[in-house]
Order: structure tokens, then sequence, then C-alpha cells
């Protein structure tokens, strides 16, 4: 029963000595001296904001991408037991000792680290030869602005590593599919791609350009798949059942997972709340949440709310008034009603109250039990320090003289009757009947002149075209009403609500806001001094001055090697002129390569030109400012293609004649009359030097397999090269 002890257990291990090594210079060249300097450097000072606001917990909204790069960052101050507690205010500023800088540039350090080694193993995996692959590698880590950008508190290089692990992991999963699908390796490297996948796009957007290319690569080889009768209906079923699952619902699995985690953690109100819905910011710990406690669910008529636009754009708003009515005469001539003011005002005041009146009564407080609104109900808005009613007519509002103007009524005694009725619009209902918990007014968001205090302007539609946010209006607080005395009101007015009643938002709900905020807020994009064009990057026409030390003058700056930047450029321009040629020929029946060395050279490409090019190009279409650094994804791409076309170049272009390939056949050729008619020998079996071109002998490219014994070959009008087409 134990005779297999009685073996010896042996362990047989094979180490790629080239992989070890690129490895160990990649973690010194990445992590020596890291500390260094004790300083904010460029972008740290924005990146180190939001990772004490993880350490505190407190909610925030980065409008530049998904939350999954900022929680790695925060995850090594938490390694390193930072407090949170540093003023990122400016750049320079010299780090305390409470500050654990190591730890905050770790993660960026490692990362970029093991882009040298994923380098190397995707260049293998492309079936290029391990020098090639070790020249990629060593370029990869010898390229300035690449370590520059590592060793940094910044996310460009954890965008990187994710993207090389995808693409990396990809190709090895495909290489498996050949001979041996379903296997757990199989398996491993397709679910690592998806993974890899939604953490590249998790740390930025960006990382959804490679998401894309690899999904539109995976689509050609699924359709290849598809047309592979040796395979079962079922098996195909199967295959592509398997990269849905790994390359489309894991990554978005794995992306609503961040912002799971993201939202978990920042569970206290902080100073971003204010772009958030009302509902959102009552779900985190104080700030509103204080105000709005416990306060009565379901509005009633003599509620007092208040009432905030839903837009939020430019600037988060209340429905406002207050005593100063609209000027008799605008600036351009135009009349006016000359009634109460009505505006949106971005601050909290008591002129943001109005009291829920049912038309067909007096009383301005609930009754017991109270009357709920519901959808579909006709209701007063008074306003609860002038109780005046909220009004609408047809009088051209001040600055859109197209809409209506929006006001409180005053009673001038002349033949302009009140329009005060509104009708309450649940959007977000779940039937007709559902009770008011959230009028039809609009935000413009132009701002009044002087005699409107700069208070936002609010018109009025005559037809509703449709529900767009800026004519949707939340209820933020709201009390109910008690006091029938205007004074007595006031006082209540004036306290602060109270009642015992909580609300929670769900996962998907606030989800959804967050990821609407952080797709349509834009800060308002000023020019920098650093910022550039695509076409600088490329030309490398600009650098950015990261840091400088004010006593030893010591500076650090992110510019590239300009060497390196140069043949990635000549590179990408041979690769992409070499492609056209060679699919032009092959139109033709022209065979310059052999059908393997085409599928690989198509192969790179795609890859390595379609990972720079989606990397690079929609840069040109964006409206935001540029800096260099974005064009890093697309330069690793473009190092990559270096030794590509190198090793092309040396192993089909740069051929000696004494010194044929393997594949390499001659045509010696005879005069038949009008045709050309010859046979085919294997270039080995001729004695040197008969492979110098005469006009009788020339190279024909290896032949498909298969077609070896039904194959004519036919005269070609350029020396050395013939047409090759099956029978």
């Amino acid at each position: 029963m134990l005779g297999f002890l009685k073996q010896p257990v042996v362990v047989t291990a094979e180490i790629n000595v080239n992989l070890v090594a690129l490895t160990v210079m990649g973690l010194v060249n990445r992590l020596w001296a890291l500390s260094y300097p004790r300083a904010v450097v460029f972008d740290e000072v924005y990146y180190g904001q939001f990772v004490s606001l993880y350490m505190k917990r407190i909610f925030f909204v980065d409008d530049s991408g998904p939350p999954f790069g900022h929680m790695l960052l925060a995850f090594g101050g938490y390694l390193g037991g930072f407090d949170g507690n540093f003023l990122w205010n400016r750049i320079g500023a010299e780090y305390n000792m409470n500050v654990p800088i190591w730890s905050l540039r770790l993660l960026p350090a490692l990362t970029g680290a093991l882009c040298v080694p994923l380098a190397y193993q995707i260049l293998v995996e492309l079936h290029f030869s391990h020098c090639a692959a070790f020249g990629a590698a060593l370029l990869i880590l010898f390229e300035n602005s690449l370590i520059t950008q590592s060793r940094l508190m910044l996310l460009e290089s954890v965008l990187i590593f994710f993207i090389l692990l995808a693409i990396l992991s990809y190709l090895k999963f495909y290489n498996l599919q050949k001979c041996s699908p379903f296997t757990a390796g199989w398996w491993f490297w397709l679910l690592l791609t998806g993974v890899a996948c939604s953490c590249a796009v998790g740390v930025k957007y960006m990382g959804l350009f490679t998401y894309m290319l690899l999904l539109a690569i995976a689509g050609v080889h699924s359709w290849h798949l598809i047309g592979d009768q040796t395979l079962s209906n079922v098996s195909v079923l199967c295959h592509l059942l398997a990269r849905g699952l790994a390359l489309v619902v894991v990554p978005v699995a794995m992306y609503l997972f961040f912002f799971y985690v993201h939202l978990t953690l920042l569970y206290r109100s902080g100073p971003h709340d204010q772009i958030m819905t009302s509902a959102f910011q009552a779900s985190l710990e104080g700030g509103l949440a204080r105000i709005t406690h416990g306060q009565p669910l379901e509005v009633a008529y003599g509620s007092q709310i208040t009432l905030r636009n839903v837009l939020g754009k430019p600037m988060p708003c209340w429905l406002h008034s207050h005593k100063s009515t609209y000027p008799i005469r605008y600036e351009n001539g135009r009349g006016s009603s000359h009634q109460q003011q009505v505006t949106c005002y971005p601050f909290k005041d008591v002129n943001n109250w109005w009291i829920v009146k049912d038309p067909g009564m007096q009383q301005l407080v609930v009754s017991n039990p109270p009357r709920p609104v519901r959808h579909g109900h006709i209701v007063q808005l008074v306003h609860g320090i002038t109780t005046r009613y909220l009004n609408t007519h047809d009088v051209a509002a001040p600055l859109s003289p197209h809409s209506q103007e929006i006001s409180c009524y005053i009673d001038y005694n002349i033949s302009m009757p009140a329009q005060n009725l509104w009708r309450v619009e649940i959007v977000n209902r779940e039937l007709d009947t559902d009770v008011w918990k959230t009028i039809l007014s609009e935000l413009s968001g132009a701002s009044l002149p002087e005699w409107g205090y700069r208070q936002l302007e609010i018109i009025g539609e005559k037809l509703s075209k449709g529900y767009h946010q800026s004519m949707l209006w939340n209820v933020e607080e709201h009390r109910y009403g008690k006091s029938q005395e205007q004074k007595e009101r006031e006082v209540e007015l004036h306290s602060p609500t109270q009642a015992d009643i909580s609300k929670n938002l769900s996962f998907m709900a606030r989800f959804t806001e967050l990821q609407w905020k952080i797709l349509t807020l834009k800060n308002e994009d000023t020019e920098h001094k650093y910022s550039s064009s695509p076409l600088d990057w490329i030309t490398m026409d600009t650098n950015i001055a990261y840091w400088f030390h004010p006593i030893s003058g010591a500076q650090i700056h992110l510019i590239g090697n300009v060497l390196t930047w140069a043949s990635a450029n000549v590179a990408t321009l041979v690769y992409v002129c070499l492609f056209l040629w060679y699919l032009l020929r092959r139109r033709r029946k022209i065979c310059d390569i052999p059908e393997d060395a085409w599928r690989l050279w198509v192969s790179a490409g795609g890859f390595c030109v379609g990972g720079w090019a989606v990397n690079y190009l929609p840069f040109f279409m964006m409206e935001k400012t540029l800096f260099l650094y974005h064009y890093l994804p697309a330069l690793t791409f473009q190092i990559l293609l270096i030794p590509v076309v190198l090793q092309h170049l040396t192993d089909h272009l740069c051929r000696y004649p004494g010194h044929p390939t393997g594949c390499s056949a001659v045509l010696i050729s005879g005069d038949g009359g009008s045709e050309m008619m010859g046979f085919i020998v294997p270039a080995a079996a001729l004695p040197s030097g008969t492979l110098h071109y005469v006009p009788s002998v020339v190279t024909l490219p290896c032949l498909p397999e298969g077609h070896g014994e039904n194959y004519s070959v036919n005269a070609s009008t350029e020396p050395g090269k013939v047409n090759c087409s099956p029978v």
C-alpha cells in the first residue's frame, strides 16, 4: 500500500534564465532608492488627495475614471500605515515622516518592473526568437519615460502592466487552443484575460481601448472557429460560450465589484457630495444625512420642502425666490411681468423652502392623517417666506426668450391672471398611483445679471418634449408643516428638520448614479504649460518638468529615449509599408514570404500595431487637456514592434544568395515556344552558387502544405519572382 514511498520523490523544474534575469533587472531598476525625492512630484498632488480620502473613508468622485487604480494606491498607503493626514496642496511640498512614501510608490514600481518580463513572454508567445524577445524587454527596461512614470505614485505603469498581462494571457490561451482546449491551463489563461482586461479598464478608461482590441481579435478567431469543420456544433457552441463568459461576463462582474468595494469603503460624507442627488447624499454618514435622517418619507398637502434640480449643472442648486422682482424692462429693451423673481440658488437658504398646497383648500399645514400627494395630482407651491404662489405665464424669460418666465405671482390688478397650478409627475414611479417621494419647470443654466444676484435662471416650457434632467426636481429636505400663522411658520422654516425614519439606496442605484457622474462630470479644462497634442508625442517635441529641488537644482523630467522613440516610429512605418506591399502582391498571387511567416507577420501587427493605434489615435478626438504620459501605453506596443520588424527583415529580406533557407526552391526553366516550361527541385539538391540570378533560374517561396503536386508556376515580369497558384 505504501510502496510508492520506496521510490524517491523527484521534482523537475525548468528555469528560464532570461526571464529571471529580466525580472531581477526590472525590480532593481524600478525599486532602487524609491523614496527619492521625499517631495510631492507632479500628479502625486492629485492622486495623494484620493489616497487620504480612502484612509479617512470619505466619499469622493474622480471624473478621470473608475476607482480601481486609486484603491491600489490606497492599498500601498494602508500597507505603510498611512492615516491620510497630509496636506496635498502643492507640487514640491516635502513629505513629513507620517507619509510612507516608499509604500505609496511601491505598487506602481512593482507593476512597472513586471512589464519587462511580460514584454519578453509576449514576443515568445508570438513565436519570435528569444533574442528578439530579450531585445524587446531590454528596450522596455531602459526606456526613460517608463522608468520615470513607474517610480512615482502614478497610474500609467499599473495600466500598462494590466494591458500587457491581458495580451500575454490571451496569447497563451490561443496557443493552448490548438492542442489542448478546455484543459485547466486553457481555462486559467482565458479567465485571466478577462480579469486583466477588467483591471485595465478599472485603472483608467484608456484600458478600454486594448479591451476592445482583444474582443475584436477574439471575434475574428471565433469566426474562424465556427468555420472549422472538424469541430461539432456542440463543441463550437461550448467554445463561444466560454469566450463570452470569460471576456464579457467576468470583466463586467469585476468592474461592478470595484465600485462595490469603493462605495463600501467610502461611507462618510465628503467634499464631493453636492454633485450627487439628495438620495445618494442621504445614504452617506454625516452631511445631508444628518439633516434628512428620519424626515417624513411621503410628501403630503401642507408639507414644507426644498426642491433640488436633478441636473446639477452648471452647479447644484435649489428652487429659490426672494422679495426682489424682475426689472420692468431688460437691457435689450424687452419688457417683463415685474413679478417676484424665481431662481435656482446654489446655497442652502431659508428662501429655498416651499409649501405644497391643495388648490381646493386654504390650509398650509398637514392634516391628521396626512393626505399624500400622488402622481398626476394638481398642486400649488407657496413660497414659505413671502407666501407667494409659484407661477408661470406667457411672458418671455429674461435670458431665454423662447421659453416662459417663472415667477411668484403678485396681483397688480391688471389683465395678467395667475397660472399657478402644477401637476406632479413622478418619473421614477412604479405605479400611476405612487405617492410623491421625490414640477413642469426647467433649469436653463444661464446666470442672471446683477438684478437677479447672479443666480441661475428658471424657465417654463409650454409643451413637454420628454423628460430631461434639467426639468426634474427632487425633494431634498422635507417636514410636515404645523403652523398656519405666517410668523410662526417663518420660525418653523428657520428651525432644523427633525423626524425618525431612515432610507437607503441599493448598490445598483448608487453605482448607476456614480457611474453617470463620472462619465458626464467635466471640470473646466484649463491650458497647462506642459500640455501637448498627440502630434507632439510621436516626434517627442514635448516633455514635462515633474519636480525641481529649490536648493540643489535637481530635476525630474518626463522625457523619452530619442533613439528608442525614433526606432519605434521607423518600425511602425516599415511594418505598414511592408504589410501593404505583401497584401497587394498576394492579391496578384505572388508569394514573397512563406505562408507561416505571413500569418506570423499579420498576428504580430494585429497586437503591436493594433495596440499602438487603439491607444494613440482616439486622442485626436478627445477634447481634454493632454500630456505626454498619455502616450506611454501606445509607445509600449511600438517598442514591442521594433524587434519584430528587425527579425522579419533579417529572416526574409536580408538573406544572402549563397545561403538559402530550407523553404526555398529553384525553378529551372527552358524555352518551350511561347510558354515558359520547367520543373521544381529542392534548393539543397543544387550545387553551390546556382541560386545566383540568371534569366532561367528564379527563387520560389515554399508551397503550401498539401499542394506540392498540384501547383502551376507561371513566368513573372519581375526578375527573381514567379507567380504561383494552385491548380
